[in-house]
This record gives C-alpha cells, sequence and structure tokens, in this order.
C-alpha cells in the first residue's frame, strides 16, 4: 500500500481546474510523497515498455490533445483572464494564451516525438577483454524526471512525451498562472496514454499551486525524482539550482553572443546578427551582446549597428560604437552581463580573436556563441576554445533550439558540464548500464 492514500485520493478528485492554494503544508508533502511514490513505481514499469507501444501510446496523446480542444481552450480562458486581473506582463500572457493552432502545434510536437528513433536499449558501445568476458554498454531512462515550469502550457506535452519516450516516468509542476491549462493537457494526454496500456501514473500534474509543492520536489521526495528540470525565468532556475538535492539540467541565463570576425561577409554579418538579436527577443537563444573585430570595423560597424537601430533595437555600446549613431547609448560594465529578454543589444568593438574569447569567458553564461567569417581556421578555433554548450559557425543563434536540432522538442537547455548539455531531448534524457557477459570467469 502506498503511504498517504487517503490525502492523495482527497485532493486528486478535486478537479485540478479548481484547486486553490489552501492545502495545509503537512497535506502538501503528504500529496506530494505519494506522487513521488506512484512515479516511481511507473517508471519501473515504463523502463519495460516496447517502443512500439510507447509510440501508439504518444499518438494517442496527441490525438487526445485534439478533441480536448474545446476543454483546454476553456480551461486556458481562465488562466488568462485571471492573470490580466493581476497585472501579469503582457510576455507572461503571450507565453500562456492558446488558440486552436497553438493547440494543433502541441498536438503535432507530441506526434514528432513518436516517430523519433528510440533511445532505449541502444548498445552505445561493445568489447572484449583477454579473459573472454563480453561488455556492453547499453542506454537506459533515467527513472523518474521532475520538471517545474512557470507560463507556458505547452511544456506540460513536450517535456511529458519526451519523458515517456525515453521510458521515464514525469512530475510536473507547472506555475500558478498556467494549471488550469496545464491540468486540462494532461488530463487529455493520460486519457490517451492509458488507452494504450501505460501506467496511468507516468505522467502526473502536481494538482496544487502552493510554493511548498517546488521545495518537496528539490529534495528528491525520498528519493524519487532523479534528476529536476527548470524551465522558467532566472529566479526560478536559481532558486532549483541553489536548494535541489538532485542533479538538475538547467541553464540560469542566455546571454549569448555573436563575433563579427574581420574576413565575415557584411551582406551574412547583417543577416545574421538581425535574425539572432530580433526574431524572438524574449528566448533564450537571442543574442543579447554583438562583437566586432577591430580590423573590420570601418566597413562592418556602422552598416550592422545602423541596421539593428532601424528595425527598433535599441543599442548600448563602447566609445567605438557610441561613434558611429548619435542614437547609441553608452554601454556600463552591467550591459556586458545582462539577458535583455529585449530588443536591446550590447555592442563592443574587440582587438581580434583572442579578445572576443576573452569577452564570451567573462562575461558568458556558456549557453550559445556565433561568429561569423569565412576563416575556416579562425572559426575551428572560435568553435574548439569557447566553452559553451552550443557554439555556431555562420548561423544564428536562434537555432538553440531542441527541434531546429532533430530532437522533436526539448525539455530545456543545460549549460552544464556533466550528462546533458545544449538540448535535453530524449536521448539526452537517458543514462546507460554495462552489461557483462561471462563463460564462468573468476577473478583471479
Amino acid at each position: 500500500m502506498l503511504p498517504c492514500r487517503s490525502a492523495f485520493a482527497r485532493m486528486t478528485a478535486v478537479s485540478v481546474l479548481t484547486l486553490k492554494p489552501r492545502a495545509g503544508s503537512d497535506d502538501v508533502d503528504a500529496l506530494m510523497r505519494e506522487i513521488g511514490a506512484r512515479a516511481r513505481a511507473a517508471a519501473r514499469q515504463m523502463a519495460r515498455v516496447p517502443a512500439q507501444q510507447k509510440d501508439m501510446a504518444l499518438r494517442a496523446a496527441a490525438d487526445a490533445i485534439r478533441a480536448a480542444a474545446p476543454a483546454i481552450l476553456e480551461a486556458n480562458r481562465a488562466d488568462v483572464a485571471e492573470a490580466r486581473a493581476k497585472g501579469l506582463p503582457a510576455a507572461t500572457i503571450d507565453r500562456l494564451e492558446l488558440n486552436p493552432d497553438r493547440i494543433a502545434g502541441i498536438a503535432a510536437a507530441v506526434e514528432s516525438i513518436a516517430g523519433l528513433p528510440d533511445p532505449v536499449g541502444r548498445q552505445l558501445a561493445a568489447f572484449e577483454r583477454p579473459n573472454g568476458l563480453a561488455i556492453e554498454r547499453i542506454s537506459t531512462p533515467l527513472g523518474v524526471v521532475g520538471v517545474i515550469f512557470e507560463s507556458r502550457p505547452n511544456v506540460t506535452a513536450d517535456a511529458g512525451a519526451l519523458c515517456l519516450k525515453a521510458g521515464n516516468a514525469a512530475v510536473l509542476r507547472a506555475g500558478s498562472e498556467s494549471l488550469r491549462s496545464a491540468g486540462a493537457i494532461a488530463t487529455a494526454m493520460t486519457e490517451g496514454l492509458v488507452g494504450q496500456g501505460l501506467p496511468q501514473d507516468a505522467i502526473q500534474l502536481v494538482p496544487v499551486r502552493d510554493r511548498a509543492a517546488v521545495g518537496a520536489m528539490l529534495t528528491g521526495l525520498d528519493g524519487c525524482i532523479d534528476v529536476i528540470v527548470p524551465r522558467g525565468g532566472k529566479s526560478l532556475v536559481a532558486r532549483v539550482q541553489t536548494e535541489a538535492r538532485v542533479p538538475v539540467f538547467a541553464h540560469l541565463e542566455g546571454i549569448c553572443h555573436v563575433y563579427v570576425h574581420a574576413d565575415a561577409d557584411l551582406g551574412m554579418a547583417l543577416a545574421l546578427v538581425r535574425n539572432s538579436k530580433l526574431r524572438r527577443t524574449g528566448i533564450c537563444g537571442a543574442a543579447e551582446t554583438l562583437l566586432v573585430d577591430r580590423a573590420c570595423a570601418d566597413t562592418h560597424l556602422r552598416p550592422l549597428v545602423v541596421d539593428l537601430l532601424d528595425a527598433g533595437c535599441a543599442v548600448r555600446g563602447d566609445a567605438a560604437t557610441q561613434a558611429v549613431d548619435p542614437r547609441v547609448t553608452p554601454a556600463s560594465e552591467t550591459d556586458w552581463r545582462t539577458e535583455y529578454l529585449d530588443a536591446i543589444i550590447a555592442v563592443r568593438v574587440v582587438d581580434g580573436l583572442e579578445a572576443a574569447i576573452d569577452h564570451i569567458e567573462t562575461y558568458g553564461s556558456h549557453h550559445t556563441e556565433s561568429i561569423i567569417t569565412e576563416d575556416e581556421a579562425v572559426a575551428d578555433r572560435f568553435l574548439a576554445e569557447v566553452d559553451s554548450a552550443i557554439v555556431v559557425h555562420n548561423a544564428s543563434t536562434q537555432f538553440a533550439d531542441g527541434g531546429e536540432f532533430g530532437f522533436g522538442a526539448e525539455i530545456g537547455i543545460a549549460t552544464g558540464r556533466m550528462h546533458a548539455r545544449g538540448p535535453v531531448g530524449v536521448e539526452q534524457l537517458t543514462t546507460f548500464k554495462y552489461r557483462v557477459h561471462g563463460s564462468g570467469q573468476t577473478r583471479p
């Protein structure tokens, strides 16, 4: 018998659409421990589910999301109305708000994950020892993945689908502003999964708004959660990285750079800088700093700066950058360390490749950096020496995205150095074990 059955039944009997943060801390703790225990049991089942069954279940989940579109939209309207009543920023409401096209996109993303190669059971390496032992390294699920996210209800589907594809169970904690929408999506997905024989607890959405639920997840729920992935703003990620007692896949900030080298084609540089900064300013792969090589500043700096300014982007620059256009405002030391997530960019002229790399190492967040150059040797050095999760040659920083990498979707971007780095897709949600095959060998 799982612990605290009565507490769990009492709280989940209430529709997630009507929950209010009225539960006491003891109730929340009991609820979270039960969710963790159920997730662990589901993860053991998920590890044995064949690839074909997982894919059928994900396609059924996508169909269920489409069928539930009216209910999801109704739930979302309530979330959006509450967010507006609270005066939340327009950017938050845009991330929160759903429409028929966005729901269709959510379902399509789940379906695309079903079409990916199965990451579980792959032979990663194989070798034989002189004593005849045959050793192979095989990919296996991580176990239970906890995902804590804020205003994007689509993360419910993306994260849940990616975790399931990799043979894991998922515990999802949505932000209070998106709880109704996330609940409606999770309910639809579970219906599809259960219809194909997957455990009901393979995806569990925390059904309360109480922030104590986040703290409980960060403890690992008595060893039931194996890794935490935060998807949200700097304050959420900082809290998770500070308090978590289990491994974390996350990035704190996306302070991304574009370096225009002396041998950059100006036309290419104009297109790539504008796209890197302005295609979508509020995503973590948006460029926040432009570095221009002094060797090409006479020909490249002014056109690049004017193009950004004319497109509505504020430019904060060093003395050389300020000299090319009176609309440029002075950059402070803080600007080199700022993730604007807005139509603002910091611009500096640097003395060559070494200075560019030094600047990125000093001020960057190890997320994504791009170099624009026709010199392959310089590009190779940049790609080898810049210590970021994603390094790019002659392309926009906004390709820092799991979908663009062919991962179907991503559960987040990781900038740490252990296990996962860059877009976290299905392969990154697996680990491995060694299988050793003998014929009676004993160790002398």
